[in-house]
């Protein structure tokens, strides 16, 4: 009595082989999990098979609460079901359907049969909501895998072992599972051994542990790998630049590089690639001067931050690895970074600009991101400086406004710049006042084709407001 169903329906072009695959592999539900939804992977029993359970944590506002799972009625190439053993609902069936189209296509069905808690009253005010949040959810669910299957397939690379900094940052736990999805094995380079409910690890052998602050790695660890991919680095927000927290930021990204490149230069079998992070911090405040990989670097905390950064990596291009440094402009999620910080003000109808507004604002959504990354990865002919930002730069004003659209709220509420560098000092002027307008020049040069180029169709697919 009480129980809601939920039915969609996808065609995806390509093979059953393929699409079951991709949802067998590690990292297929993270993968799959909105950045607005915050559910983390605690265990997971690690294949489709009947009796596997997989423990996930889930927050809803102040509350955590644990959801035990279990696969059940698994046929290979043809279905799983996952039952609720232990969460928030009386019931909860979610069986995933896969059936041949055609050689090249294969339809996917999701059904969800569920009985919400407390009754005729859960019944009588959540099953709309409940309804409205799946359509929402699994909107999201079967463009990502579209979108992964089909770039995976356009052009297939034999497996690689690829190590990985900074794997639980921003772009670091968007980055593992599309990676593993595809099939690559993703070994994590953390700074301490994870606890047990550490996301995403399948085994302990798949981690390696380091300490930049005191040069601590072991160089034996990273032989064989064939890239690696390095993200770590102290976050820049902060209320207010101390000296400390500039010291962190610096130490963390220069002396980090320094230890781990210098490690690689050392290897016997090194790896083929190294892409390291960067920032377009590296060009400073520039006002509407258009900006690319040839422009010189500005002045200021941040560029030079940067140009030490960049530069830390030249032990391992010495050594004949490719090394591309990734200068990064703002990633769009509602996981984490820039976007997320201003949300909470932009929902209550309290967002609008920053300072004047006119400062230019080099943004890139998580999934161009990402895919960038691939695109660098498997490019052998790339290196060097490669700026990670979308096609057409906006005014943090255009920003404002688009996100006041897609939330359907005002967005006039001008934050004046004194007060910004009243509160937060240096980082109101290197971060939030300062102005980059950067283009993308070898990413398009490469042939890269971003998926969210546009400001408002990109912040509806990171806030699921299509």
């Amino acid at each position: 009595m009480g129980t809601e169903t939920f039915v969609r329906h996808t065609r995806i072009d390509a093979s059953l082989g393929d699409v079951y695959d991709w949802y067998t592999r590690p990292g297929a539900l993270e993968r799959l999990t909105p950045p607005w939804v915050r559910l983390r992977v605690v265990k997971n029993g690690g294949r489709i098979e009947d009796g596997s359970k997989v423990l996930l944590r889930v927050g809803l506002g102040p509350l955590r609460f644990d959801w035990l799972v279990e696969h059940r009625d698994c046929v290979p190439r043809g279905q799983f079901r996952d039952v609720q053993i232990k969460g928030p609902f009386r019931q909860w069936e979610h069986l995933h359907r896969f059936e041949a189209d055609t050689d090249t296509s294969t339809y996917v069905e999701d059904r969800i049969d569920c009985a919400l808690p407390l009754g005729a009253f859960g019944q009588l005010f959540g099953a709309r909501i409940l309804k409205q949040e799946l359509e929402r959810l699994f909107i999201y669910r079967h463009r990502i895998i579209k979108h992964d299957i089909a770039l995976h397939t356009a052009r297939r690379v034999a497996p690689m072992s690829i190590l990985v900094t900074g794997s639980s940052g921003l772009i670091g736990s968007a980055l593992v599972p599309f990676l593993t999805t595809a099939g690559h094995q993703v070994v994590r380079l953390v700074r301490a051994r994870p606890p047990s409910a550490a996301p995403n690890p399948d085994s302990q052998a798949n981690v390696i542990t380091w300490d930049p602050a005191t040069g601590v790695l072991d160089p034996a660890a990273l032989e064989g790998f064939d890239a690696v991919i390095h993200l770590a680095g102290e976050t820049l927000n902060a209320i207010r630049w101390t000296a400390e927290k500039k010291s962190r930021i610096r130490d963390s990204r220069v002396g980090g590089t320094a230890l781990l490149c210098g490690a690689l230069a050392k290897l016997s079998r090194p790896p083929k690639v190294l892409l390291s992070a960067s920032a377009i911090g590296f060009y400073g405040n520039r006002g509407g001067e258009i900006l690319h990989e040839e422009s010189e670097p500005g002045t200021g905390f941040l560029p030079e931050v940067c140009r030490a950064w960049e530069a830390a990596t030249k032990p391992a291009s010495e050594k004949g690895i490719r090394t591309v440094q990734m200068r990064f402009g703002v990633v769009i999620s509602s996981a984490g970074g820039a976007l997320a910080a201003m949300l909470p003000a932009f929902q209550v109808g309290l967002g609008g600009p920053m300072g004047t507004g006119w400062q230019y604002m080099s943004w890139i959504t998580i999934d161009d991101v990402i895919c960038a990354i691939y695109h660098l990865l498997l490019n052998d002919k790339i290196e060097g400086p490669v700026n990670i930002v979308g096609p057409y730069v906006a005014t943090n004003r255009d920003f404002a406004k688009a996100l006041g659209t897609v939330l359907e709220r005002p967005a006039f509420v001008r934050v004046p710049g004194f007060l910004a560098r009243l509160v937060s000092g240096e980082f109101a002027d290197d971060v939030l006042l300062a102005s980059a307008r950067v283009e993308p020049r070898r990413l398009l040069d490469a042939g890269f084709v971003f998926h969210y180029p546009e400001m408002e169709g990109a912040l509806r697919q990171v806030l699921g407001r299509t």
